[in-house]
């Protein structure tokens, strides 16, 4: 199957790759991305938006656009995220809290309410939620950014049950530690929280895996494409973790 897919956060990281997934698949591509920069450095034959997914009349005029333009939307991967504040609970402002959330949690729930009408209209249609495995371990330090996570996957499996009489799915990917620039600032910050060196705190998340080594944004963006295709029509209101199977989600405590 290939369609018309939308991928928030697709300019860069693990978004990129989806997008670069479903092209290969024969997927029409939309990214959108609050970077402009990254969102001009992207194929050509891709249509990009520049818009904050917490936006929500911005998030209303995109679909309105993708309605305009593509008559419909196949797949939504609601992939926008941010780190958040790494620090003890008693040391994260309500600011920091409120602004990790509304990235991981209502973006998502702003794409979603927004797609959920184009895809019950089609008759079918897949949602793909990027959580992580802190939305199914928590994650010390990291406390605004594990409740968001966790979260979306109640948002997911509840979509699941609303859209699937309307022949919409929906499932949530749990991705471990990812290599690239974002992971990179986590290391740096986790280190410094914890007074260890950055190469000590990489190692301790890969040996917290039984594969023992980080994921790549591909592997992410595979399962992605699978669970948007026709490949998984049974597959509604799962979480799979995209992790090299995550054995201790904090080695260094």
């Amino acid at each position: 199957m290939s369609g018309r897919v939308l991928i928030t956060a697709g300019a860069s990281g693990v978004g990129f790759a989806m997008a670069e997934a479903f092209a290969r698949d024969g997927w029409q591509v939309w990214i959108a991305d609050v970077d402009g920069a990254a969102l001009a450095a992207a194929p050509e034959n891709w249509r990009k938006t520049e818009m904050s997914v917490t936006d929500e009349s911005a998030v209303s005029a995109l679909f309105s656009e993708i309605d305009a333009t593509w008559g419909g939307l196949d797949a939504l991967c609601a992939n926008a995220g941010v780190a958040g504040p790494t620090a003890a609970v008693e040391d994260i402002n309500l600011q920091d809290w409120q602004a990790c959330v509304a990235v991981n949690l209502e973006g998502a729930f702003l794409a979603a309410k927004y797609a959920a009408p184009m895809m019950k209209a089609a008759g079918r249609g897949a949602i793909v939620v990027t959580s992580s495995t802190a939305g199914q371990y928590g994650y010390p330090y990291r406390a605004p950014y594990a409740a968001a996570k966790w979260a979306v996957v109640g948002l997911t499996k509840t979509l699941a049950m609303e859209l699937g009489p309307h022949g919409v799915r929906a499932n949530v990917i749990c991705p471990g530690a990812v290599e690239g620039a974002r992971m990179e600032g986590v290391l740096a910050r986790e280190a410094a929280a914890k007074g260890m060196t950055r190469d000590q705190v990489y190692e301790g998340y890969a040996s917290g895996t039984a594969l023992g080594a980080f994921v790549e944004g591909r592997d992410v963006a595979d399962m992605a494409a699978f669970l948007a295709s026709d490949k998984a029509r049974m597959i509604s209101g799962q979480v799979i973790a995209v992790d090299g199977f995550t054995i201790n989600p904090d080695p260094q405590l």
